[in-house]
């Protein structure tokens, strides 16, 4: 677990600017697409009065109130719970969720405010909002990740355990499992993984409180050749830049390129780093379109507060651990992150929105 350094606490860059739309990843590794929804009836003992049962018909062992929050990498990072948990102690990692602490801290109001985390995973950031004192529920839907979060969460102190809470079921569901009201919603690095984010999209704006705060961490489609670029992966760069010819030489990374939803909203005539009326070269799949994010949030009645780059100068690294300089690398990228051009080619975007009715 990452401290909680009070040098996290800045004022946030403010731009209503919608960032660039983009491209999927690709990559030459097949992942499977996780479950998104949970078993339609199960939820934490707190919100429906019972212990939930497992997949397999067991009871469940929930031994306190537990929390999570997914990345969102591609197919080279992690495919299931446990290579997810070694993820997010590279450096690449507490990159990510450090910097996400840091945008919100400027974001969110005082603590004991009630937050909700859509999409759980092994509990890294959440916890640390619990440190910081907020009251946190997860809703999560597979149980793998629900158990490395329980874990993690035994670790913790009383203090921090009292504040937060599990429940296992599908987002989109959300507000029969957990209701309305709440002072902030989370969904970081989910939408890349089902086919529209539109309704979990819209569920985080109904279910935050007018005034509230909705954040939502998403791939920046146009950058995404850049790791593969850093990395020597030539063959791949091409096929995620479009190039001609590149899908037929690239194998998978070419193909997955060209798997796209259609309907994309919001990628024409966007103005980024290729400059105003620029298009993507392949289809967008809708989660990994930031301009479309926005927009789906933005129609849902929120408006945007400020958006940030993740991972600019560290993306490429693989799975590099910390080191002692681990500070001055997340300045940095705080730095990037936070103004352009820099935030424009990184690895993710973070959306900060507020509800406005």
């Amino acid at each position: 677990m990452q401290p909680s350094p009070v040098s996290d606490r800045r004022t946030p860059v403010v731009d209503p600017t919608v960032p660039p739309p983009g491209r999927r990843s690709a990559s030459g590794t097949e992942l499977r697409e996780p479950q998104v929804g949970g078993p339609p009836n199960e939820a934490s003992a707190r919100v429906a009065g019972h212990r939930p049962e497992s997949r397999h018909g067991e009871q469940a062992a929930y031994g306190g109130r537990v929390l999570a929050v997914v990345d969102g990498p591609d197919t080279a990072d992690y495919t299931d719970a446990a290579d997810y948990v070694a993820h997010t102690v590279t450096l690449r990692g507490v990159v990510r969720q450090r910097l996400v602490t840091r945008a919100l801290v400027g974001h969110l109001p005082p603590a004991p405010a009630r937050l909700l985390d859509i999409g759980g995973g092994n509990g890294v950031q959440a916890l640390e909002f619990a440190r910081r004192g907020y009251d946190v529920t997860v809703c999560e839907p597979d149980p793998g990740m629900l158990a490395e979060a329980r874990h993690g969460l035994a670790d913790a102190p009383e203090s921090v355990r009292r504040r937060v809470e599990l429940v296992q079921g599908d987002g989109r569901d959300a507000a029969r499992l957990v209701g309305a009201g709440w002072d902030a919603t989370f969904c970081h690095g989910v939408i890349m993984f089902v086919p529209e984010p539109a309704p979990l999209l819209n569920v985080l704006v109904e279910l935050t409180r007018p005034g509230g705060i909705i954040s939502v961490v998403g791939k920046n489609g146009p950058a995404l050749a850049l790791r593969a670029g850093l990395q020597g992966r030539w063959r791949d760069t091409a096929a995620l830049l479009g190039e001609p010819g590149a899908a037929g030489t690239a194998g998978a990374a070419g193909a997955a390129v060209t798997a796209g939803t259609a309907g994309t909203a919001g990628t024409a005539g966007v103005a980024g780093v290729a400059g105003p009326g620029w298009q993507p070269a392949v289809q967008l799949p809708p989660g990994d379109d930031p301009a479309n994010v926005a927009a789906i949030l933005t129609a849902a009645g929120s408006r945007s507060l400020a958006w940030y780059g993740i991972r600019t100068f560290t993306d490429h690294l693989g799975d590099l651990p910390p080191g002692p300089d681990v500070d001055a690398v997340v300045d940095a990228e705080w730095a990037a992150g936070a103004r352009d051009p820099y935030r424009g080619i990184a690895r993710l975007i973070h959306h900060v929105h507020r509800r406005t009715a």
